[in-house]
C-alpha cells in the first residue's frame, strides 16, 4: 500500500473514532441537549450526499425528486432456489458467510396437526449443514418424512420505509432517507453502534464484522439511478420480485399494486413499509 492509500485509512480510522465519541455522547445526552444536536451530527453526514457505501451512486443528469421507487414480491410464485440471494451477494460484496445477508428467503412449512408454520431460513444451522458450507445456499429436506399440509417460500429484504426506525436512532446520520425513498448507509459516518439493526422490526440490517459497520439491502441503488434493475430482480426466474417507480403509473410496481390485494409486513410498527406483498398467510412475519 503507498503513503496516500496508507494515510487515507488513518483518516478514515480517526474520523470514525471521532465520530463514535460524539455519537454515544448525542445518545447518552440526548434528553437534555434535544434534537437540535443530533440535527447537527446529521448534517455533517449530509455532506457528502448522495454519495454513501462507496458505491457508484448518480448519473449527473438523474432526478431523484422525480421517482419514488418501490418494491413487490409475489409469495405465490416463489421456487425458493436462492438465485436472488446468490446475485445480491456477488452484486453487492456482501461476505459470504450464512449470516450476512441483504436479502433472504424463508421458508413456511405447515404440518399436520400444527396450528402455526415452522420457519426456516438459509442461516438456520440444519440448511448449512445441508449446504455443505456456509457459502452456499440451499434448503435442506428436513421435512422429507413428515406430513406437511402446506409450504411456501417468503423472499424478504429491506422495506426502505417511509418513517424508518434505524434513521431516527442513528446518532451520526450515516444512516438516511434519499429523496426518491430509498434508505442508505453512507459508510463514512457509520460508528459501528448497530442501534439501527437492532430498531430494525424486520431483522433486515446486520452488523458487517469485516468492514466493522452496519449494512443492508440499497434496492442496488448503483444500479436503479442508472436504469437497471436491482440484481435480485433480474436474475428471478419466476417473476416473484418486481421493481419500479411508483410516481409511473405504468411501471411493473404500479400495475402490481393496483391489480392485487397487497398488504405489507408489520404495520402496526407505525414505520410504513414500501415492499408490497401478495399471498402471504396471516401467520408471515
Amino acid at each position: 500500500m503507498n503513503d496516500t492509500g496508507k494515510a487515507s485509512k488513518i483518516s478514515l480510522a480517526a474520523r470514525r473514532k471521532f465520530l463514535s465519541k460524539l455519537g454515544r455522547a448525542v445518545t447518552y445526552t440526548g434528553a437534555v441537549l434535544g434534537a437540535g444536536t443530533l440535527g447537527a451530527v446529521q448534517n455533517v453526514a449530509a455532506k457528502n450526499k448522495p454519495g454513501a457505501s462507496g458505491e457508484s451512486f448518480p448519473t449527473p443528469d438523474y432526478d431523484w425528486t422525480k421517482h419514488r421507487w418501490g418494491y413487490g414480491v409475489d409469495a405465490t410464485k416463489c421456487i425458493g432456489c436462492l438465485r436472488c440471494v446468490e446475485a445480491c451477494k456477488r452484486e453487492n460484496d456482501v461476505p459470504g458467510t450464512a449470516h450476512h445477508f441483504r436479502t433472504w428467503v424463508e421458508r413456511y412449512v405447515y404440518l399436520e396437526g400444527e396450528d402455526k408454520p415452522r420457519i426456516d431460513s438459509q442461516h438456520d444451522p440444519v440448511n448449512i449443514e445441508a449446504s455443505g458450507s456456509e457459502s452456499e445456499y440451499r434448503f435442506a429436506n428436513r421435512y422429507k418424512n413428515a406430513k406437511v399440509e402446506k409450504a411456501f417460500f417468503v423472499p424478504k429484504l429491506c422495506n426502505h420505509c417511509t418513517h424508518p426506525a434505524c434513521v431516527q436512532c442513528c446518532p451520526t446520520g450515516a444512516t438516511y432517507k434519499t429523496k426518491d425513498g430509498v434508505v442508505l448507509i453512507d459508510h463514512k459516518y457509520c460508528i459501528g453502534c448497530a442501534y439501527c439493526v437492532q430498531a430494525c422490526p424486520y431483522g433486515a440490517r446486520y452488523f458487517n464484522h469485516e468492514k466493522q459497520v452496519s449494512d443492508k439491502c440499497t434496492w442496488c441503488y448503483h444500479r436503479i439511478t442508472k436504469g437497471l434493475q436491482p440484481a435480485c430482480v433480474e436474475v428471478c426466474p419466476v417473476g416473484a420480485r418486481v421493481f419500479g417507480d411508483l410516481n409511473d403509473k405504468q411501471s411493473p410496481i404500479s400495475q402490481f399494486v393496483r391489480n392485487n390485494r397487497v398488504r405489507v409486513l408489520k404495520p402496526e410498527t407505525g414505520n410504513a413499509p414500501n415492499v408490497y406483498y401478495v399471498g402471504l398467510d396471516k401467520d408471515v412475519v
